[in-house]
C-alpha cells in the first residue's frame, strides 16, 4: 500500500475509536513518526494534509528541517541527551522524552538562551520495562512539581511507550494509567504547567490509546512501512 493509502486507513481506526469513545476526532492529534525515513516519504506524507512529525535522533530533525522549509510540526519523541538540547529550541514545537532534572534544567537553559517557552512531556514507565526511559508513577507527581518552577518550560502533559505486543488490549491498563495520573496532577493546579496533552499509543495499539483519552498518537510503521535500520 502506499503512504496516501496507509493514512487513509489509520484516519479511518482513529475515526472509529473516537467514535467508539465519544470523542470528537479534533480531539486527537496524529504524528506520523518519520524517523529513519527520507524526506521523500515526507513530503508524500505532507501532499495528504500531515503538518505534524516525529523524530527519534536530534540529527534527523536537523538535517529534514534544512532540507524542508515549509511549516511544519516537529516532535522530539526520542530519548534525548543534555548535549544535544541545544539544537532543539526555534526547531520543535514539543519535546516527549523529559525524565531526568538534569535534561529538563538543560531544556530550560537552551530555551532562555533562545528567548521561548518550552513544551515538554514527561515520559512514565507505566509497564516498569527494564529496557525503556521514564520515570515510574510514583515518581511522576514531585518531578511535575519540579520541573513546572522552570520558568522557560512548560509541562504540557504525560508521554508513555507501552510494551510491544500481539494483543494491544493488554496495553489498555497503562494508557487509562497515564491517563489517571495526568487526572490527578491537574487536580493540584500546578502553577507552570497546562496539562492537556497525553501521548500514547503507537501503530499496534492507538486505537486502545484514544480510547483511553489520549491527545497524542504517535503511528509511523503503520504510515510508512516497516524501516530498515541497515542503514543507519
Amino acid at each position: 500500500m502506499s503512504i496516501k493509502e496507509n493514512l487513509q486507513e489509520v484516519e479511518k481506526h482513529i475515526q472509529a475509536a473516537c467514535d467508539r469513545a465519544g470523542r470528537d476526532r479534533s480531539e486527537v492529534t496524529l504524528i506520523a513518526v518519520s524517523k529513519t525515513k527520507p524526506v521523500s516519504d515526507i513530503r508524500q506524507a505532507m501532499e495528504c494534509g500531515i503538518t505534524v512529525f516525529g523524530e527519534n535522533k536530534v540529527q534527523e530533525i536537523r538535517d529534514k528541517t534544512e532540507e524542508i522549509k515549509e511549516p511544519l510540526h516537529w516532535h522530539m519523541i526520542g530519548h534525548l541527551q543534555t548535549n544535544k538540547v541545544k539544537y532543539l529550541p526555534g526547531k520543535v514545537d514539543m519535546i516527549h522524552s523529559v525524565d531526568k532534572l538534569s535534561l529538563a534544567e538543560e531544556i530550560e537553559k537552551q530555551a532562555a538562551k533562545n528567548d521561548l517557552v518550552m513544551d515538554v512531556l514527561c515520559e512514565v514507565n507505566m509497564a516498569a520495562e527494564d529496557t525503556k526511559f521514564g520515570l515510574t508513577p510514583e515518581e511522576t507527581p514531585d518531578f511535575v512539581r519540579t520541573i513546572a518552577k522552570l520558568p522557560h518550560v512548560r509541562v504540557r502533559g504525560l508521554m508513555t511507550i507501552a510494551p510491544y505486543t500481539d494483543d494491544p488490549e493488554s496495553n489498555r491498563v497503562y494508557f487509562k494509567g497515564l491517563r489517571e495520573l495526568m487526572e490527578s496532577l491537574k487536580k493540584e493546579n500546578i502553577e507552570g504547567t497546562q496539562l492537556d496533552t497525553l501521548s500514547m499509543g503507537m501503530t499496534g495499539d492507538y486505537e486502545i490509546a484514544i480510547e483511553e483519552g489520549a491527545t497524542f498518537v504517535r503511528v509511523g510503521t503503520g504510515i510508512f512501512g516497516e524501516r530498515d535500520y541497515s542503514k543507519k
